[in-house]
């Protein structure tokens, strides 16, 4: 099948999911009211209270959430064939993660911006509350852990991408200090900012930095992980004006530039899907499609990381309540647009059938190196670059990518240290500083504790991450369901994704419970039955709940 058919299919659906589906939603269901004084107006602070110009703050909330796991996700689904990753990037986007974002936005707003963990308690239950808090941050500690070996295993390999990665940073300060101090246009500012990091990408390969494998018996690696954590704990601390924001912003304007590029391509070149549709010669050891599809791509789909994100930084910058449905649905639809880059070029970046069998020898191979290569193939094939600086350029993208989602993911485990010291009366624990320190230390701790000298722990539990994930998400719904429900208004467009996630969480979590057993694997086996205990006790929450609310009086009738 041609790819260009494939990708005008899908960006049509997602096209018509943000003009229609989401504007039912954010007027009959959410009802956002732009009159409704926000949090960020209430509590400003100039540091993590800022009333923002929903562009930017889409930039930042859409950088945060998409990471390099909407291009992992679906290039290691393409394994099972391309239409079955294709139809649930595209249904997952408009009726999953769309309402999923925005509501948790919604949610967030209408609860002083405290994150859906925290208001877990009021809205749910406090037994709700302690299974979410304890879920958030293993997903939060997997994040972060994971994302600093990706980077620091991209830019040990790609020495050409060392520059624009740190580079971006000193851009992103720059864009920072005009938008907020000079009070200079954002038009003009965009421009900029996009026009100083290509030509970063561009001199990368020219002064490439090689950090050495070993140093004082570290290893390259380790150190790069290292630098990474400290850069992340001082981004975590500035105000959100100085780096997050204009970083995230300036990193979503690269991205759609480097998608234009890519789906320019496509047109172009009009490259065949040489994957199969449905692929019935899966590599031994594959699991099953149904339901390991569904935790596989979360990113892209739906993503309970989504909601931290949504109720941890996005609420405390809406300027407008109405800026949810920009910010959160159109946010999850820019992130579905990556996630169809991710398979388009994972699919029909390869010139034989046998070349993609070659790339996916086993489950868990593809990723990364299948959407680098096959869309560096695309791009040069389609427009001429050399392929080397195409690669670059794809690389780049999944390193700012990964990038931007560690400095929000330190940020919201931060919070989460806060609010666990405001829960328990700890105001030791409600401090910034030692807050961050907490959060930086677990996740060194299970880097180098659990991984060793080189720093990738987090890969030894990131095998749990789909379905723990996918549980968050599944909470995130839960507390907006239990509002609508509170409110008087339809709840059946948030409560069909959450009985969905819930049930393909269970059974992905009892057949890797199997697969844990017959590997040996004891510590994931530990761990897989602590989730799913998480699983199920969310689930007779869910029922208990929702029976208890719909008992009471609705707060609203309309």
């Amino acid at each position: 099948m041609s790819a260009i058919l494939v990708m005008v299919l899908g960006l049509a659906a997602m096209a018509a999911g943000y003009f229609v589906y989401s504007k039912f939603i954010a007027e009959k269901i959410y009802r956002l009211d732009p009159d409704f004084k926000t949090p960020a107006h209430e509590y400003e602070d100039g540091v993590d209270f800022v009333p923002t110009n929903r562009y930017v703050l889409w930039g930042h909330h859409f950088t945060s959430v998409a990471g390099a796991a909407p291009i992992v996700g679906p290039a290691i689904a393409v394994i099972w064939g391309w239409l079955p990753a294709f139809l649930w990037v595209v249904l997952g986007t408009i009726f999953f993660a769309g309402v999923h974002d925005a509501g948790a936005i919604w949610a967030s707003v209408r609860n002083r911006a405290r994150s859906v963990g925290a208001l877990t308690g009021d809205v749910v239950g406090k037994r709700a509350r302690s299974i979410f808090m304890i879920v958030i941050f293993l997903v939060l500690l997997m994040v972060n852990a994971v994302f600093a070996v990706v980077i620091a295993g991209l830019m040990m390999k790609f020495s050409s991408a060392v520059v624009p990665v740190w580079g971006a940073i000193l851009v992103a300060l720059v864009i920072g200090q005009l938008i907020y101090r000079r009070m200079i246009s954002l038009p003009m500012v965009s421009i900029v900012g996009v026009i100083a990091l290509y030509a970063l990408i561009g001199i990368g390969p020219s002064v490439p930095l090689q950090m050495p494998t070993e140093v004082a018996g570290v290893s390259g690696n380790a150190i790069w992980i290292v630098l990474l954590f400290g850069y992340a704990a001082i981004a975590s601390l500035l105000p959100v004006w100085v780096l997050l924001q204009p970083r995230d912003y300036i990193n979503g304007l690269q991205l759609f530039v480097g998608l234009i590029v890519l789906y320019g391509a496509i047109m172009l070149l009009n490259p065949t899907m040489v994957a199969p549709a449905f692929n019935d010669n899966v590599p031994t050891g594959t699991p099953s499609l149904i339901p390991l599809l569904f935790v596989t791509i979360a990113c892209g789909a739906i993503s309970g990381f989504h909601g931290l994100v949504s109720s941890g930084t996005t609420s405390k910058q809406l300027n407008k309540e109405t800026d949810a449905r920009f910010v959160g649905y159109f946010g999850a639809v820019g992130e579905g647009m990556l996630a169809l880059a991710a398979i388009l070029a994972a699919a029909a970046g390869f010139a034989t059938l046998g070349d993609w069998e070659a790339m996916y020898t086993a489950f868990g191979q593809g990723g990364v190196n299948a959407f680098v290569e096959g869309g560096a193939f695309i791009i040069s094939n389609g427009l001429g670059l050399p392929e080397a600086t195409a690669a670059t350029l794809l690389t780049v993208m999944a390193a700012l990518f990964a990038g931007t989602t560690m400095d929000t993911g330190l940020r919201l485990q931060r919070y989460i240290f806060q609010e666990w010291g405001e829960i328990y009366q700890q105001r030791w624990m409600q401090k910034p500083a030692i807050a961050t320190l907490l959060a930086v230390g677990s996740c060194l701790l299970l880097a180098f504790g659990a991984g060793g000298a080189d720093g990738s722990g987090g890969l030894i539990i990131w095998p749990l991450f789909g379905t723990t994930n996918q549980l968050l998400a599944g909470l995130s719904l839960l507390v907006v369901t239990v509002m609508l429900v509170r409110l008087g208004r339809p709840m059946w467009y948030t409560l069909a994704p959450l009985a969905f996630l819930l049930v393909v969480t269970i059974i992905a979590l009892l057949l890797q419970l199997r697969s844990f057993f017959d590997q040996g694997n004891y510590f994931l086996l530990v761990l897989d039955i602590v989730v799913l205990v998480a699983a199920i006790l969310v689930s007779l929450e869910c029922v208990s709940a929702l029976k208890r609310i719909r008992n009471e009086a609705p707060a609203e009738q309309e």
